[in-house]
């Protein structure tokens, strides 16, 4: 029989990478969104479209889910965004019975979704964090960054005590601005021992203050594994993770940004590069560990065109020939598929919404504000 996995927030780009590669495989794709109009369902890898309760509704969304699996005899289910991944987890032992949920305990969940004890956490490790302001501790250097506590939290920067009045501080945490590039660690851990990792290092992004990326490329670096490897294993990790890190240009050394307890944007690059964490993720859940997969290719560059590395022209023309020189770059892959090509349709429609907005508001070129160095 058919393995049936679904998947949550089927209108994210990386949960339609995870579709893409599952379907590629031979699986029975089942796609799950509170919106009828995600672009997953469009996909001919997808091979059910599920329309839950959002997940803020927890009783209902949890409910909902685990008739679902039952009903439908679903194997494993895989949650893509931090919401549902957070609130899987908390409900995880609903689901024994049902169906595989490779996701971390909630009590590490927590630890990883909330900044402020991100922080504290990696800082007792010995991992470096930017320098956080409290009240205690008031703001003495600028520009800083305000970071909503959770995940999915806001982000502005300040270059003065005025810049900060402006600002809801509320729920908030306030850092030092790092300059530098930005790193990520991936990794699948399996009860607190890694079983697969990735890394690597953002080209573009947008916005180009600080954002998902647009354009990324494979990496290896020993000191940034050595890091991401230290923070998730003393969490006791189980399920996939990022570890955000920038390479602070002051002094070349890796700072700890947060953690992504989930599966992250820039997802389709790991795959590309021989790291296919939505099949490992599945096969972990299904068999119980699988074989570590600690290799993979360097040097390989993924682009998301629309509408990432597309704003990201339109907000900073002077990429133009970067932007257009990557279209003939053959270790420039994209997320662009000619045989399934109806959800990238879809995305350049959300494009130009996502243009005309910010536009209509002026804030293409700078959405949350512009820090004075390092631009």
């Amino acid at each position: 029989m058919t393995t049936r996995i679904l998947l949550t927030d089927a209108g994210y780009k990386h949960t339609l990478g995870a579709v893409r590669t599952l379907g590629k495989r031979g699986f029975y794709v089942m796609a799950g969104s509170a919106s009828c109009h995600s672009i997953s369902f469009y996909s001919k890898y997808c091979s059910e479209r599920v329309i839950y309760p959002n997940p803020k509704d927890e009783t209902d969304f949890v409910d909902f889910l685990c008739n679902y699996a039952r009903e439908k005899k679903v194997d494993v289910i895989l949650p893509i965004g931090y919401l549902a991944s957070t609130t899987l987890s908390l409900h995880k032992s609903e689901f024994e019975g049902l169906a595989k949920l490779p996701v971390a305990d909630y009590e590490f969940m927590q630890v990883a979704g909330d900044k402020d004890r991100t922080m504290k956490f990696a800082a007792s490790l010995g991992i470096k964090v930017p320098r956080m302001y409290t009240e205690k501790d008031p703001v003495s250097s600028f520009p800083v960054v305000v970071k909503g506590l959770m995940e999915s939290g806001k982000v502005s920067y300040a270059n003065s005590h005025q810049d900060l009045s402006l600002l809801n501080l509320e729920n908030s945490l306030i850092q030092e601005y790092i300059p530098g590039e930005g790193y990520g660690f991936f990794a699948l851990f399996n009860r607190g021992k890694p079983r697969a990792i990735f890394m690597h290092k953002r080209i573009r992004e947008y916005p180009m203050t600080g954002g998902p990326s647009t354009l990324a490329e494979s990496i290896y670096d020993e000191e940034l594994k050595k890091q991401g490897l230290r923070l998730l294993e003393a969490l006791n990790w189980h399920g996939v993770a990022m570890v955000e890190f920038k390479k602070d240009s002051r002094d070349n050394q890796f700072k700890l940004m947060e953690i992504n307890p989930k599966f992250w944007g820039s997802l389709d690059l790991a795959t590309a590069s021989g790291v296919d964490f939505p099949y490992l993720t599945a096969k972990m859940a299904l068999e119980g560990d699988i074989e570590p997969i600690f290799a993979y290719k360097t040097g390989v560059r993924f682009r998301w065109l629309f509408p990432d590395d597309t704003m990201h022209l339109l907000s900073n023309p002077g990429c133009m020939g970067t932007f257009i020189r990557d279209f003939f770059d053959k270790n420039t892959k994209t997320n662009i598929w000619p045989g399934d090509i109806l959800p990238n349709l879809l995305q350049v429609g959300d494009t130009a919404l996502q243009l005309f907005q910010r536009v209509k508001s002026g804030t293409l070129r700078y959405p949350y504000g512009r820090p004075k160095v390092g631009i």
